[in-house]
């Protein structure tokens, strides 16, 4: 895949005193963008939450929430919750990466064919900015999850214009990440592998902020830039 890069001043240090939240219409619930110390109280919530739902689909192993749980590693996370305040779904963003080894895609491509196209891709970029999105879990609530998982695909949106990296990353089972094509990521030609176990194929998925409005759905695109703005006029009155 031929990548153009460019310089970003990137703000992976960003401090978010207050967290930014706004009400979704599709998903009828609140999404809200913060950092685990500003929200220690909904970041625990989150990973609890994440865990279980992880834990119904038997791949509980997959979230080491003791080893994240003091959030040295995320830069933001993002809590979608219903109209009674309970958590349906949510993401965070690991980084910056300073290179592979920062990286748990090296442990899911470990001993397979890909690994060294892996270790490439991101070594590569990370002179430009990477965050990697981890830990996505989605309601199994089936009115919903769709919604909620077309408002997560937009989160490339949200990290670009807080963070100002030029590339995020994230690696799921191949039938999700075609899901989250919609918000502008592309899947990398990379073999897929088996994680974490044999049921799976996990591919990667990247975004790159040069190419994300030419590569989203048309109507991912509208919502993204409404959202957007919202951020924008809340970095704007902090």
């Amino acid at each position: 895949m031929s990548v153009e890069y460019v310089e970003y001043p990137a703000n992976i240090d960003i401090c978010v005193s207050e967290n930014i939240s706004w009400f979704d219409s599709d998903t009828d619930c609140t999404v809200v963008i913060s950092q685990p110390d500003t929200d220690p109280d909904l970041w625990n919530r989150y990973l609890d939450a994440a865990q279980q739902s992880y834990r119904r689909h038997g791949v509980e192993s997959v979230v080491d929430a003791a080893a994240i749980r003091d959030g040295h590693d995320t830069a933001l996370f993002w809590s979608v919750l219903d109209r009674r305040g309970e958590l349906v779904g949510g993401l965070r963003a690991k980084g910056p990466l300073l290179g592979a080894d920062d990286s748990h895609a090296v442990v899911e491509w470990a001993g397979q064919p890909g690994l060294a196209t892996v270790r490439k891709m991101i070594d590569d970029r990370a002179p430009f900015g990477i965050v990697e999105m981890k830990t996505a879990w989605v309601s199994d609530d089936r009115n919903r999850a769709h919604a909620i998982t077309d408002l997560l695909a937009r989160t490339g949106f949200h990290v670009t214009t807080l963070l100002d990296v030029q590339f995020i990353m994230a690696t799921a089972a191949q039938h999700v990440l075609e899901l989250w094509k919609s918000g502008g990521g592309t899947v990398a030609a990379i073999p897929a592998t088996p994680y974490p176990d044999e049921r799976y194929r996990t591919k990667m998925m990247w975004w790159d902020r040069r190419t994300l409005t030419s590569l989203a759905q048309p109507a991912q695109i509208t919502k993204a830039m409404a959202e957007v703005r919202q951020i924008s006029n809340f970095l704007i009155s902090t």
